[in-house]
């Protein structure tokens, strides 16, 4: 999962590489501005991965194989609910977006034209997530790993015929990205076929409201946790933005590097997230801390990996990533930040895994509020710093995620709460 997770980072790497060696830093900006609506959007709606996950988890360990079924087909249909509506509202999200920005005019231009093309990727994006996580929960990673790859395999070789060899820039790097999506959904649509087709799938798939309230529930929760964390990633990229394109394009690299570090310690959160959704069905409390006190160990390793990385080859990365000398120094700079972040949100990843396979969805809402609240005082408090401020409400809000989620769980064990399925 760590090997599959990290290469969609490394698309957006790939993004940035080709678009940060162009002429001008505004085309890094609008991609930056661009790609983080888009982002937003199906961030947003990771909550129809992580409830999928977390209940056809717990419905495999009640050995119910008809109730897994049903929630995935339900969950389908709310992914494609969403996508439609995505799809039918995008003119007024990126022009309100961009409204709401300081940002120059070129970065303004170049963003919404990433975003125009970009958005159509929005069915394949949403339904992609459903399947995965279904996959997830059923420890079938390896389909996970093949779709992950065959994505962004295709999104880098695309990106880098369209933009460098076809000269398409921002819309090539744009239309990439939609043709693997698309290439990725069909690559799991031809595996769930047989599958489908064993099971009483007009049945199974018929609308039960029973269904649809227990998955909206859990989705309200994750949706207003994931809706916290866009806001601050978003508020980054909005403020850096006013700062300047020079600022606003390191700290889309420094991101960058951000995305990499998570989606790679996220394959432990995966494994988590199925691992404890199964212990939860079958009512196992022993083994749901033995799994998160073993993925604990392996996270913090790999935590600290990643941030020995940035520390050794921090400074190249960046150099390779774009020749434009002034974002060059500009993020290294403001590296070290970025490696205090590692330190720290390895713990932040592990613990959202956790919470998902054992659907205590308040509780990472909650966490995520708080989390929330403490960046933006932060930043009050210190926005004279300028960018310095801007990382620091940033490391202070992954610290408040990681430790708030832990000494909850902790409470959860040692007082020993009923941990039925379903709860």
């Amino acid at each position: 999962m760590i090997l599959s997770n990290i290469t969609t980072p490394l698309l957006g790497m790939v993004d940035m590489a080709v678009i940060g060696h162009l002429s001008h830093p505004y085309y890094l900006g609008g991609i930056a501005v661009g790609s983080m609506i888009i982002s937003i959007m199906f961030w947003l709606a990771g909550f129809l991965r992580m409830s999928t996950t977390g209940v056809v988890s717990q419905s495999l360990g009640e050995k119910n194989e008809a109730k897994a079924w049903q929630y995935f087909f339900h969950s389908l249909m709310i992914a494609t609910f969403i996508s439609i509506v995505l799809l039918l509202f995008k003119t007024p999200i990126i022009n309100g977006v961009i409204g709401a920005m300081t940002a120059s005019d070129e970065v303004s231009h170049y963003a919404k034209v990433y975003f125009d093309i970009r958005i159509f990727s929005a069915p394949a994006a949403l339904i992609n997530l459903v399947v995965l996580g279904f996959f997830v929960a059923r420890q079938q990673v390896k389909w996970v790993v093949y779709q992950l790859f065959t994505i962004n395999v295709i999104n880098i070789a695309l990106d880098l015929l369209f933009v460098i060899g076809f000269e398409w820039g921002v819309e090539g790097a744009a239309m990439a990205s939609v043709i693997a999506d698309y290439c990725g959904l069909t690559l799991l649509i031809s595996v769930l076929a047989p599958q489908i087709k064993q099971v009483d799938w007009r049945e199974l798939c018929r609308p039960s409201v029973m269904f649809f309230s227990r998955l909206l529930n859990l989705n309200k929760d994750i949706f207003i946790r994931s809706f916290a964390l866009q806001l601050c990633l978003g508020f980054v990229t909005i403020t850096g933005a006013a700062l300047g394109d020079v600022t606003l394009a390191a700290n889309a690299i420094l991101l960058n590097f951000f995305l990499f570090a998570s989606y790679g310690l996220d394959g432990f959160a995966y494994a988590a997230e199925a691992l404890v959704g199964e212990a939860k069905g079958q009512q196992d409390k022993k083994r749901i801390h033995q799994v998160v006190m073993i993925s604990g160990c392996w996270s913090a390793i790999v935590g600290v990996l990643f941030a020995l990385v940035l520390i050794v080859a921090g400074h190249q990365w960046i150099n390779f990533l774009t020749d434009l000398e002034a974002v060059r120094v500009y993020a290294i700079e403001y590296l070290p930040w970025m490696v205090a972040v590692c330190l720290i949100g390895w713990l932040t990843f592990l613990m959202d895994g956790v919470y998902v396979g054992l659907t205590r969805s308040k509780q990472m809402r909650n966490s995520m509020l708080l989390s929330c609240a403490a960046f933006f005082i932060t930043w009050y408090f210190t926005q004279e710093w300028e960018n310095d401020g801007l990382w620091f409400a940033f490391f202070t809000f992954m610290s408040v995620r990681s430790l708030s989620l832990t000494i909850d769980y902790y409470v959860f064990y040692r007082k020993g709460l009923a941990i039925k399925a379903g709860e």
